[in-house]
């Protein structure tokens, strides 16, 4: 919705483009930021407040705070492209805030392993709201030409705040000598900013989604059952997006479960560990303003398979080389090849969706994407509790670079501007010329 002038004045003409709605956009580069930093409080404290406070033995079982995230997030994503189109992009944003808002205060008060899952129940279904929202809105106000750049811009916000939370919450935990709570009361003020700032200054962005829409091939109504087979199987570049997505959580999953646990039994206290677990996202999420317009500069296949082979080659040095400084490398290593992936993968998927259905493809898209924060924390603590942690890392490492040559093999790259149009046989897709057929 377009901004007012000034008092009684008709509203602005709503435009596309970074620089027509850089206040709408920088504000929701900041709410992003906070919905950032819930994650990241989770990152450093939560897997060492199972092992030493509530005495957890089993790998599988620290793990399952991951897995109720990622499955209740993943489902949650599946929906909010239904919600941002039928109820509104601004009214779900709110809403995810509100459902986030319990989640420090369960964690600090929790007496049992049991809360800690509950809150990240909670937190998935806020995330899959508030996070969906908050890319889906800026793709909407830049516009077909920046999509890469805004997507860079939105996951570095969420990313760097990530890595900074992590790193805090570790200091905040080592200065006071507890794991709770003092952590987590930056969970509460991220939590209240955010809602104050979704509910009183956001604008929703529907119209910009229409005046784009007007711009491209008329196309019919596209069910979300049709939707879900065309982002997740029929579509060959779709299909790539979806599974290095759920690949590239599944290894990050892991990370955030395993790799504390880890350096905790290689002798490492919860200060450098949280130096460790900020560095990866931090540069995953600063890296992103690169990467991002790079890919709009480059295309999208090379970036995608370079970072997923980057990652696995990380992660293969984590429990093969030994000592803090290895391992700052390949958190380094890690957080780059993520960088390159991330954004990139986002821009693909806008890049074939239409308009009137891109919400709907990115929720299809990041519920495939989340489900492996499930699948990579459950993978590595079964394989963690049977042969040990350096297996499951090495595991996922190889996981991720097979994930990488399916890029390689099945997507194709896409030259010049989209077009997206409604195609002979009655599939949507988009492309320039050469990709003017829907492929399987």
């Amino acid at each position: 919705m377009a901004e007012a002038t000034a008092v009684g004045a008709a509203p602005a003409p709503v435009r596309l483009g970074l620089r027509e709605n850089w206040r709408q956009f920088a504000l929701l580069l900041l709410v992003n930021a906070f919905v950032g930093g819930m994650v990241g409080l989770e990152r450093t404290v939560v897997p060492l407040i199972g092992s030493e406070e509530f005495r957890l033995a089993s790998t599988t079982v620290i793990a399952s705070f991951i897995a109720s995230f990622g499955i209740s997030k993943a489902i949650t994503n599946l929906v909010s492209g239904q919600l941002a189109d039928g109820w509104g992009r601004k009214r779900t944003l709110v809403l995810g805030w509100v459902i986030g808002l319990p989640v420090p205060f369960l964690i600090i008060w929790a007496p049992t392993w049991g809360w800690i899952i509950a809150a990240n129940v909670l937190l998935g279904i806020s995330q899959g709201l508030t996070w969906s929202m908050a890319v889906i809105m800026k793709i909407d106000l830049v516009g077909p030409r920046s999509r890469g750049l805004a997507v860079g811009l939105n996951e570095c916000a969420g990313y760097l705040m990530v890595g900074i939370t992590a790193f805090l919450t570790g200091w905040i935990a080592a200065a006071s000598g507890m794991l709770r709570p003092d952590p987590f009361y930056l969970g509460i003020g991220y939590a209240v900013l955010g809602l104050g700032l979704s509910t009183l200054v956001v604008r929703d962005t529907g119209e910009h989604v229409r005046l784009e829409a007007a711009g491209h091939a008329k196309a019919e109504p596209i069910r979300f059952g049709e939707a879900f087979v065309l982002t997740s199987f029929r579509d060959r570049n779709l299909f790539a997006a979806c599974q290095a997505g759920l690949v590239n959580n599944l290894n990050d999953g892991m990370s955030w479960a395993i790799f504390p646990l880890f350096l905790a039994a290689r002798g490492l206290g919860v200060e450098p560990i949280g130096m460790l677990k900020a560095v990866y996202p931090g540069v995953w999420g600063v890296l992103q303003v690169v990467t991002g317009p790079l890919s709009d500069r480059i295309g999208r296949k090379g970036l995608i398979v370079a970072g997923m082979w980057l990652q696995a080659a990380a992660l293969l040095m984590v429990p093969l080389l030994d000592g803090f400084g290895w391992w700052l490398v390949a958190s380094i290593l890690l957080g780059l090849g993520t960088a390159m992936v991330y954004p990139t993968l986002l821009a693909a998927i806008s890049d074939v969706a239409h308009p009137t259905w891109r919400a709907r493809s990115l929720s299809i898209y990041r519920f495939w994407r989340d489900l492996g924060y499930a699948a990579g924390a459950l993978i590595a603590g079964i394989v963690g509790d049977a042969f040990g942690l350096p297996w499951a890392i090495g595991g996922v490492g190889v996981i991720t670079f097979l994930s990488g040559v399916v890029v390689a093999v099945v997507m194709r790259e896409r030259r010049g501007p989209t077009n997206t149009v409604k195609g002979g046989n009655g599939s949507p897709h988009s492309g320039p010329p050469e990709c003017s057929r829907p492929r399987p």
